[in-house]
């Protein structure tokens, strides 16, 4: 068996994928977070999980005829089998309650009278109102007053589940121990009136409740002043229905205005006191402890936890909204951009003469190899198809699987090979650059093939002096996988096309490793290729426009290059993009504030990279997040509506993209999933190689595994 079968055969067998790293897991953690903070400010704000069906049922065939004559108060504490108790409030006692607060308006205005006239009451909290203001919390607690639970959400508990009742309790109780240090034994049901009114849809809420160590307060009187029916009419509605008659009289202090609600809220207390009643609260009318009881250690802990991530939350959220409105300038400033600019560029790139006289010497095609067996001898082999007169040099880069031995096997007449230790692409690069014998210098892969036309093309702009490199038009030529479709995809729409608006622009930032080429004096200024980075071609473009050389886009020198045919090989390709641009970008930062074509290139050029490159995409998962909190928590058929009318503008601008190419469009069939699951990775790669480039994190280079399997397409 030759090296080379061994080699295949070492290829096909199956590799055990090694355990993820550290910082694969951060960027999916602070998504997580994120997401996570829009979920706790929907609880705060009552939106996330609101229900707003209202149960409405008139069967009472299981609850107890006791408990529907009894008095408001219901005991469902005991055993399994026991039965539930009501409880009267004593004659000449009133208990004054509150639902739905505390209001940062109303509360503190309902707390004044109460103090003024020395009265307690109890207030039925919710628990998203109590995020939000937790310094009333502590004002109620102070006053004396006693608390109770009222649900977090506000739904109506006789439909949903138990393990919901439980939820919406449990973190009732959570906020109050964060803003107050307590916890309360008090439930009233959102929507409920007095005892009678129980039936067979919320008798087993006040049960589940009770066996979970709640007392339930419904009322006697119901002032109804959410209706707002007038100062008189609430007053009216609170006075007892049989003389001295105690009373648990409900009220409110949050849920609108309440201005009706606290002008007569002094003649309840005034008129009744003058009857000869006392007001106190629920528990010390029942001559039982009060049912607010501090709570220690864990539990008080744990609740300054949530109150405190639910406010950060709270006030994070306008700053999240702001990058959002961010997000959608710079996507649809970039599209405005593309829509007038590529155009222009497509005008331009049909005059053949726009550079000057045609380009007809000899030229060097670099070919940088490094274990590329499986592609070389199509990459050589559309070479010799080329129809521009070149020389070719492959510089092999301490090859271990005898790509060199496949080049002289070939013994192709215009190629010259050169062998050299392993010293990465750049040192390669510079090797060949010394032994080119023509001042025009053509790079390409490993494993790509240009068409015959492609090096004629990509040097035609030279013709123009002033033009010291040249980009051309790498397209992917495994297109047929889903994986493939998607690069394709991001080809012709995120690379090409934005090459289109940044040479109108003047500022081509990255001429592709696959299809570049250069004027050797350019580079010679520059002094080569550089190390310095993962991203060697961007870095050397950068070098070259700030020494003021215009750089241009050829979009008819077209490659087709091997993209990954894997997810794990994509991650390792686009993560090292990533790190390699922003190390590029680091080192030529300088260029802000220098003069000439360098501080163009630093106040124009370097700006538009990194937003366009790298904090819209950084920032474009919070479109992704409000979706899913939008479907999830809010208004799912405008959020939908406004995330497809995003796609639709998507595939708008890549049909485009794609006509411009002459690419048959049948492909964006695919775009909504990909922007479903390949935007995601990409954010997720530009996430983590940020993460590594600012924890001062070094990336090894990644070779990836090839298969040989891309060569010209028939009908290009």
């Amino acid at each position: 068996m030759s090296r080379h079968q061994r080699r295949r055969q070492s290829l096909l067998r199956p590799r055990r994928l090694a355990a993820p790293p550290l910082r694969f897991f951060m960027p999916l953690s602070l998504l997580a977070c994120l997401l996570a903070l829009l979920v706790l400010r929907g609880l705060a704000t009552n939106e996330a999980f609101h229900d707003s069906r209202i149960a409405i049922s008139v069967d009472k065939t299981t609850v107890p005829g006791h408990l529907l004559k009894g008095g408001p108060i219901i005991d469902a504490r005991g055993t399994k089998n026991a039965q539930p108790v009501s409880y009267h409030i004593p004659d000449r006692t009133a208990v004054l309650t509150f639902d739905d607060g505390p209001s940062p308006e109303w509360t503190p205005k309902i707390l004044e009278v109460l103090a003024a006239r020395n009265v307690r009451a109890d207030f039925f909290v919710t628990g998203a109102m109590t995020t939000r203001n937790p310094e009333l919390i502590r004002q109620i607690v102070a006053g004396g007053h006693e608390l109770g639970a009222h649900t977090f959400t506000h739904a109506d508990m006789a439909y949903q589940s138990h393990a919901r009742i439980g939820w919406e309790l449990a973190q009732t109780q959570l906020a109050l121990a964060g803003v107050a240090g307590v916890h309360s034994a008090l439930f009233r049901p959102p929507y409920s009136s007095d005892a009678s009114a129980m039936d067979d849809w919320n008798y087993p809420v006040i049960k589940y409740v009770g066996a979970r160590g709640y007392l339930t307060a419904f009322i006697d009187r119901d002032t109804e002043d959410w209706k707002r029916p007038g100062v008189e009419a609430i007053v009216k509605a609170a006075m007892p229905s049989k003389p001295g008659a105690g009373e648990v009289i409900l009220m409110h202090d949050a849920g609108g205005d309440r201005t009706q609600t606290i002008a007569a809220l002094e003649q309840i207390i005034d008129k009744l006191q003058a009857q000869g009643y006392r007001f106190t609260t629920i528990s010390d009318a029942l001559g039982a402890s009060s049912a607010t009881v501090p709570v220690h250690g864990y539990q008080l802990w744990a609740g300054k936890g949530f109150i405190w991530a639910t406010q950060f939350a709270v006030h994070t959220l306008p700053v999240l909204v702001g990058l959002l409105a961010i997000v959608g300038f710079l996507n649809f400033g970039r599209f405005a951009l593309m829509l007038v600019l590529a155009p222009m560029h497509a005008r331009r790139a049909k005059r053949r003469d726009a550079w000057g006289p045609p380009v007809t010497e000899p030229v060097t095609v670099l070919v940088p190899a490094y274990n590329e067996l499986e592609c070389i001898a199509n990459t050589l082999n559309s070479l010799a198809a080329s129809d521009h007169p070149i020389e070719v040099i492959v510089i092999d880069d301490g090859s271990s699987d005898g790509t060199a031995d496949v080049v002289e096997e070939l013994d192709l007449p215009f190629v010259r090979l050169i062998r050299q230790a392993n010293g990465g692409k750049s040192s390669a690069l510079n090797t060949g650059i010394a032994a080119a014998s023509h001042e025009i210098i053509v790079m390409m892969d490993g494993d790509t093939v240009f068409e015959p036309s492609t090096v004629r093309e990509l040097v035609q702009p030279f013709g123009d002096p002033a033009i010291g490199a040249v980009a051309g038009n790498a397209k992917v030529g495994n297109r047929d996988s889903l994986i493939g479709a998607w690069q394709h995809i991001e080809y012709v729409l995120g690379h090409n096309l934005d090459r289109r608006m940044y040479d109108m622009l003047g500022v081509i930032q990255t001429i592709p490793g696959a299809v570049g080429a250069f004027r050797k004096e350019a580079l010679h200024r520059v002094g080569g290729m550089s190390d310095d980075t993962l991203a060697e071609d961007t870095d050397i473009t950068i070098a070259v426009l700030c020494d003021g050389w215009r750089i241009v886009y050829a979009e008819h020198a077209r490659a087709w290059t091997e993209a990954p045919a894997s997810l794990q090989q994509l991650w390792s390709q686009r993560y090292r993009w990533s790190y390699g641009s922003m190390q590029a970008m680091w080192k030529h930062r300088g260029a802000v504030t220098s003069r000439g074509p360098a501080g163009r290139f630093g106040r124009i050029g370097l700006p538009l990279v990194v937003l366009f490159g790298v904090v819209a995409p950084l920032l474009a998962p919070l479109v992704d997040m409000f979706l899913v909190y939008g479907v999830l928590f809010g208004d799912a058929p405008i959020t939908l509506t406004s995330w497809g009318g995003f796609i639709l503008l998507q595939a708008a601008l890549s049909w485009y993209a794609f006509r411009l190419d002459r690419e048959k469009p049948w492909h964006l069939i695919s775009l909504p999933i990909q922007q479903l699951v390949y935007r995601q990775l990409m954010y997720i790669v530009l996430l983590q190689s940020a993460i590594t480039a600012m924890t001062g994190g070094r990336l090894r280079w990644q070779k990836l595994r090839r298969t040989g399997e891309v060569a010209v397409p028939v009908e290009a």
